[in-house]
């Protein structure tokens, strides 16, 4: 243990902090950034045209909004199991776990599935292949989160979503925007499952073996994994992350659903302004997801998501309904602005993935399984709150319902509370101090 000393502006007193010696940056995981990056690119390449696809196989409307419900629920129970999966056999098994469940059904779901056009053999591969994303992508972030230094971790998981959202969906669809005309669209999933193979290597192979250490199991050890998830669950500000993180990412998987027809229908705006909007918001939160993450590390992870996150976010959705209603045709350019707001925001709240493994030092896979579900949750979360109030309050009102719930995001992140271990002096994150430097 080695000690340290922070002066701290705003309390104007010096702060005494005993941290672990120990540590690695996030360049030490460069190639698992990449192999993320990869990975998702190309989990992303169907996003645009898989439904019509299957549709056009002759697959129902109805049948798809099957597949992809159990797709996003076997994603939820991946992505809550990843961090707790991690703790007793090591982040290295998990990732290469999700190598494999995403490679081997879509092998099946493009070899056998789709040529034969069966119903329930696509229901079964597509929906074994949600547990496979997951896996990977969150195994890396527990990895990350477990082993980089406490002062870097802000900026270490701002990394893991810039390039997390840079392949999903943003580049994605730009390799599927690109392969379409040339291959077609049967062709252009085996130029995805390529993609995601090469970042399935990246992502295993320069892994050291030595790399995050499982704890040895025993029966005795067995018997604790249920104690795991009851420690977790005896913990509220566990439960409050886990709320937290799936309100963030609802509203986008939500707004995809009708802000086309709100857009193009209701609104009279063009199909390319929509598509330049959703661009829009995507690539800005990819550039702020890296800034906020770093500058959280120097101001406070839990006020950046409170402030920039909750209550900011609060704001720019709503933008999101009233500028393109009130300016869409005279003023173009201020719809692209909202978005630039609305991707600002959301970024407000990768400082979570920092902040979450603090609640439960000893045990951060536990911690992250809470954050992880809670991302799972969101994908279906956002589309459940338009298919119940849509029919009765509109587009608006469902607009206005995703930005009360980043509003009472903020109010939950201010209830999150850290424990303090015996024998360290950590910096009271429950303070009226809410951005002094370096909080853990």
């Amino acid at each position: 243990m080695r000690l340290i000393r922070k002066f701290q502006p705003e309390r104007n007193s010096l702060m005494v902090q005993f941290l672990p010696q120990a540590g690695k940056t996030p360049r030490d995981f460069g190639m698992q950034y990449l192999g993320l990056l990869f990975f998702m690119i190309g989990d992303g390449v169907e996003v645009g045209y898989l439904s019509p696809f299957l549709v056009s196989s002759g697959i129902s409307e109805h049948q798809v909004a099957f597949i992809f419900t159990l797709y996003g629920f076997a994603a939820a129970i991946s992505a809550w199991g990843a961090g707790l999966l991690c703790e007793y056999v090591g982040c290295r098994k998990v990732i290469i776990a999700g190598v494999v469940l995403w490679v081997v059904p879509q092998v099946l779901f493009l070899a056998w599935a789709l040529p034969s056009h069966t119903a329930w053999g696509i229901l079964l591969t597509y929906s074994i292949r949600g547990f496979g994303y997951p896996l990977l992508a969150y195994g890396i972030l527990t990895l990350i989160v477990k082993e980089v230094h406490a002062e870097q971790r802000g900026l270490a998981s701002g990394i893991f979503w810039f390039c997390f959202t840079c392949g999903l969906p943003t580049l994605g669809t730009v390799v599927a925007a690109t392969s379409l005309p040339i291959l077609g669209e049967y062709l252009t999933f085996w130029v995805a499952l390529g993609i995601v193979i090469l970042g399935g290597s990246l992502s295993v192979i320069a892994l050291p073996n030595n790399s995050d250490q499982p704890k040895a199991l025993s029966i005795h050890q067995d018997r604790r994994f249920l104690q795991f998830l009851k420690d977790g669950y005896a913990y509220p500000s566990l439960l409050l992350v886990c709320i937290i993180r799936a309100i963030n990412s609802a509203a986008t998987h939500g707004i995809i659903v009708f802000m086309p027809f709100y857009f193009v229908q209701t609104l009279g705006l063009s199909n390319e302004l929509w598509i330049h909007f959703l661009e829009t918001i995507f690539a800005s939160n990819i550039v702020f997801n890296v800034i906020l993450g770093a500058v959280s590390d120097r101001l406070s992870w839990r006020g950046t998501v409170l402030w920039a996150g909750g209550i900011g976010s609060s704001f720019a959705c709503a933008l999101l309904y009233w500028v393109p209603a009130l300016y869409g045709h005279s003023h173009p350019w201020s719809v692209y602005v909202s978005a630039i707001l609305f991707g600002l925001t959301l970024a407000g709240y990768v400082p979570l993935s920092a902040l979450t493994p603090s609640l439960l030092p000893e045990k951060k896979g536990v911690a992250m399984s809470f954050l992880n579900l809670g991302a799972g949750c969101s994908v279906w979360l956002g589309p459940l709150i338009v298919y119940i109030f849509q029919p009765f309050v509109g587009v608006a009102g469902v607009i206005h319902i995703y930005a009360f719930l980043f509003f009472v995001s903020g109010i939950l992140v201010s209830l999150i509370k850290l424990p303090q271990p015996e024998g360290r002096i950590l910096h009271n994150q429950n303070s009226s101090s809410m951005f002094s430097p370096m909080q853990l």
